[in-house]
């Protein structure tokens, strides 16, 4: 099975080819302009490195978030579009399974932390399940970096673009409970979010394009705006009560 895999939940932009087991072509780049700029130029010269044409695709992979409002829009809409034209099955994978995934075989917790921006971030904990594969524990979360110190009580393998930017603020707070990994493993690689999508279409678990969306999480700026400026309507319209006189 052949999969086009793409990420564009953070800062740092990845695509993949993938066939059976094999990484057949990887790109990566860590970079401040915006994923529109460089997606469909990434996917076109992979194929074009590997000898692949688009419609060669046995499926398409996304990592859905949660991420970059932005970056995930931007990815997200881009693979459902060439999955729904060339009528291909279509694979969403969470950020935080797809960073988690290469500590498979971890026998320590793994908590991957993604930058959630407002000095948040964006976490989940997993275990190793008996077929090798990190098995989320509890849901997605997203709370102040001090906040997830409290989760902690046991020594625990964090990794993530929000453990490099909190890395003082958590090490001072959990010490010896942090195991810390090299710089590999604090990026989301398109490869495993392949890897992780071929299980799921190969098992008969394709999602439908037309409905799939972004995992975010917390509500965005837009939809927050929105609920303000509703509420701030209620308020102006409400009748008045006998208290209100």
């Amino acid at each position: 099975m052949k999969v086009i895999a793409v990420d564009t939940s953070t800062s740092s932009g990845s695509v993949a080819l993938l066939e059976g087991d094999l990484v057949v072509a990887e790109w990566s780049l860590q970079s401040a302009q915006t994923h529109n700029r460089r997606l469909l130029k990434s996917i076109d010269f992979l194929l074009q490195q590997a000898g692949w044409a688009l419609t060669d695709a046995d499926g398409f992979a996304v990592a859905t978030g949660p991420g970059s409002f932005t970056g995930l829009r931007i990815g997200v809409s881009t693979v459902k579009t060439l999955a729904w034209s060339l009528k291909k099955p279509y694979a969403g994978i969470s950020s935080l399974d797809a960073l988690a995934a290469p500590l498979r075989f971890a026998q320590l917790p793994v908590c991957p932390v993604l930058d959630a921006r407002k000095k948040e971030v964006y976490f989940a904990f997993y275990r190793s399940n008996q077929r090798g594969l990190p098995a989320l524990q509890g849901s997605y979360c997203v709370s102040k970096p001090d906040r997830l110190i409290e989760y902690i009580k046991q020594p625990t393998i964090i990794c993530g673009d929000g453990w490099l930017l909190y890395r003082n603020l958590l090490r001072e707070g959990l010490g010896e409970l942090a195991v810390e990994l090299p710089a590999p493993y604090h990026t989301i690689r398109a490869a495993n979010v392949g890897a992780l999508a071929m299980r799921k279409l190969l098992a008969g678990e394709a999602e439908d394009p037309m409905t799939s969306i972004p995992r975010y999480v917390r509500p965005s700026e837009a939809e927050l705006h929105k609920q303000s400026s509703i509420q701030n309507a209620g308020s102006r319209s409400r009748t008045p009560s006998h208290s209100d006189v």
